[in-house]
């Protein structure tokens, strides 16, 4: 009986550490859903909102607005601001070169 246990046990640790290194290489990444009716604002408060866009002052939004560059990533900050960075985000190898790995 104690070697039945001792197996399993066994087996349920070995499972747990394959789970945990598939997590640790962390989730593939997802494209981002934007539309173009919808404006997405970083709030004063630090809250992210979207808003449905109408037509009746589209110059006025568009006054001042400023193309975002290809290949720019957005990120939270470690105190909570939210940053974007224009340059090389990812290795030679299609891998991100921020990650946890």
């Amino acid at each position: 009986m104690t070697s039945i246990l001792t197996k399993t046990v066994l087996a349920v640790a070995v499972l747990a550490g394959f789970s945990a290194s598939a997590f640790a290489q962390g989730a593939a990444p997802t494209p981002w859903e934007l539309k173009s009716d919808m404006g997405y604002a970083y709030g004063r408060d630090g809250k992210t909102l979207s808003y449905k866009l109408g037509t009746n002052n589209a110059g006025l939004l568009l006054k001042g607005a400023k193309k975002v560059p290809k290949g720019t990533l957005f990120f939270i900050g470690q105190n909570g601001q939210l940053y974007m960075r224009s340059g090389p985000y990812l290795e030679g190898d299609g891998k991100f070169m921020f990650g946890s790995e």
